[in-house]
């Protein structure tokens, strides 16, 4: 069985974190949220580590949740199952959102529901020109709002949650949701360009920037992500 994770070797500061489900297009199961909270978690500790990318196996960046495993929930799935879903859910937007380090991500092509979340709760994103972004799951669940809220502003964040209409990479452009757009055989590269130009500040002084971040935006309450 494939690593549902791939991680690449530390350059200079920079490593690069992939979502490999491929064949699912990185649909987030709770094992694949369970090993991405393991690798950041293990990355976060990791004393060479400057600034992580993140990004998706194949041309999708990620699917969102895996509906599969809430439908087996709302078809009388057991107590444990169920306890097990939300606590993976829970630990994995905590776990992104309190990444001690610049956290990049490398959007390689759409990012749908939990996979447009995923992408927001980074620091900074640059994206393919087969990027896009949408919040489909309004239909049927509430979205998650505020980190959307503090990155666009609250008119364009609670039109993009309402409506679920779909933003592709130019208009994520002109939005400041993308900090640039390239080919798809370019992303990588322009990803690594931005990383690297980070990682050049020291370490310590990252962690430092990024904990004050993390304070502003206030949403890590005691009892969990509220968002």
């Amino acid at each position: 069985m494939a690593e549902l994770v791939l991680v690449n070797p530390i350059v200079e500061g920079v490593v690069e974190v992939t979502v490999n489900r491929q064949d699912k297009k990185n649909a987030l199961s709770i094992a694949l949220r369970d090993a991405l909270s393991d690798t950041l978690e293990q990355l976060a500790r990791d004393a060479g580590v400057s600034v992580a990318i993140l990004t998706g196996a194949g041309n999708t960046f990620s699917a969102g949740f895996d509906l599969g495993e809430f439908q087996q929930l709302s078809q009388g799935g057991s107590a444990e199952f169920a306890e097990a879903l939300w606590a993976s859910s829970d630990r994995f937007h905590r776990t992104v959102l309190e990444f001690p380090l610049p956290l990049l991500a490398a959007v390689n092509g759409p990012a749908i529901g939990g996979g447009f979340d995923l992408a927001v709760m980074c620091d900074l994103r640059v994206a393919s020109d087969t990027a896009w972004f949408q919040h489909p799951e309004i239909e049927f669940i509430e979205v998650v709002y505020t980190p959307l809220h503090d990155l666009l502003g609250a008119a364009v964040a609670k039109e993009l949650c309402w409506t679920g209409r779909r933003v592709d990479a130019a208009e994520a452009l002109s939005l400041h949701l993308v900090s640039a757009v390239v080919p798809p055989d370019e992303l990588a590269g322009r990803a690594h360009q931005l990383a690297a130009e980070i990682a050049r500040a020291p370490r310590d002084v990252l962690l430092r920037m990024k904990e004050k971040a993390i304070s502003r935006a206030g949403y890590l309450g005691p009892d969990g992500p509220e968002l």
